[in-house]
């Protein structure tokens, strides 16, 4: 069995955004028992993370770790059509990921105590976001 939905997220500019209760509602719906869930983002600027829920300054350390290896404005970076954070969003996005996939276990995600499903948003202004989320198994 097969199920799949597509979700639409706002983001407020960069940073995180838990989206770990709305795939949780679609494994539910599902009603598989056992199997996978598979979550994919559908954007190049932004990217999907399985991160600590408990301390929201793991997050804000890895935006400072991100802002290290992919800093705003380069100007080593050819890329710059919507603005300095342009090309840097899309390397923090190859950096990280744009798909997980989470075993499901008598009905709902198998994450760790501490786990939670973020979208992380790479550019500086909000941005609409779509995710599909795909629930296989019996």
């Amino acid at each position: 069995m097969i199920e799949q939905r597509s979700l639409r997220f706002n983001t407020r500019g960069r940073g995180t955004l838990d989206m770990t209760r709305d795939v949780e509602r679609v494994v539910a719906a599902s009603g598989i028992r056992a199997g996978l869930c598979s979550v994919f983002l559908q954007h190049t600027s932004a990217s999907l993370i399985l991160c600590e829920n408990a301390d929201p300054t793991v997050r804000v350390d890895l935006e400072t770790l991100l802002a290290r290896l992919a800093p705003d404005g380069d100007p080593a970076y050819r890329h710059d059509t919507e603005g300095p954070d342009d090309m840097a969003a899309h390397a923090r996005a190859v950096l990280t990921s744009n798909s997980l996939t989470i075993p499901v276990a008598d009905g709902r995600l198998a994450l760790g105590t501490w786990q939670g499903i973020y979208l992380w948003e790479h550019r500086h202004a909000g941005h609409a976001r779509q995710v599909v989320v795909t629930v296989s198994g019996d």
